[in-house]
């Protein structure tokens, strides 16, 4: 690879996270995802509430927002948000809804797209998110782009809230994650579409362990 630079990227509830994680792992690299940053803003939000649409408030509050990316060996992920660990706290489903919101913004997406091109200025890295391949890192050395069924993912999506003991009904899921993808596609601020040269992969059919290996396959050239 050039720059060591993979990106991974994809809708809402397609299971980058994990496949990315462990692309990572398998290939020695350093894994970011880019999502638990939009995720620490949301959680800024929800604990002083601003106006997300009054661009004043929203750049006092970005100033106070200092994020850090922190990956022991097995590149298990800590988010750190002005010195406490969140890792866990962002995962609940009102921080997704307002994450989505959130991520609409300028302003916040300039902040947090700085940080992640520091942070994968080294390269060896597998970066995750919705615009990684498109916007952040358009010279990527391989790109992929996640896709499955809206249904297929809300019911990967309540299987992983169940992991953490959150039940939530599957109706509701799927119009919240049709709902996000309609934010994530028509948002001004580079919306979520594959990369020209992106791999696209439809995981519907196919189970984690698949797409790992497809990937990995790909990036090595097999």
């Amino acid at each position: 690879m050039n720059n060591g630079i993979i990106t991974i990227d994809g809708p809402s509830g397609v299971g980058k996270s994990t496949v990315a994680k462990s692309v990572a792992n398998i290939l020695g690299l350093m894994y970011l995802d880019t999502g638990a940053m939009y995720r620490a803003v949301a959680l800024q939000v929800k604990r002083k509430p601003i106006n997300i649409n009054n661009e004043n408030e929203l750049l006092s509050l970005l100033k106070t927002t200092n994020i850090r990316i922190l990956n022991n060996k097995n590149n298990v992920l800590k988010i750190i948000l002005n010195d406490e660990d969140i890792t866990d706290e962002i995962r609940s489903p009102e921080i997704s809804r307002i994450s989505s919101d959130v991520a609409t913004k300028g302003s916040v997406r300039k902040k947090l797209v700085e940080l992640q091109r520091e942070i994968g200025l080294n390269g060896n890295i597998v970066v995750e998110g919705r615009d990684m391949g498109t916007y952040v890192f358009p010279d990527a050395d391989i790109k992929f782009y996640l896709e499955a069924t809206l249904e297929e993912r809300a019911i990967r999506r309540k299987k992983q809230l169940m992991e953490n003991n959150i039940d939530r009904d599957l109706e509701n899921m799927i119009k919240e994650i049709e709902l996000r993808d309609k934010q994530d596609k028509e948002r001004l601020e580079s919306p979520l579409h594959p990369a020209p040269n992106a791999v696209i992969i439809d995981t519907t059919n196919l189970n984690t362990d698949e797409v790992i290996n497809r990937i990995i396959r790909e990036v090595k050239g097999e």
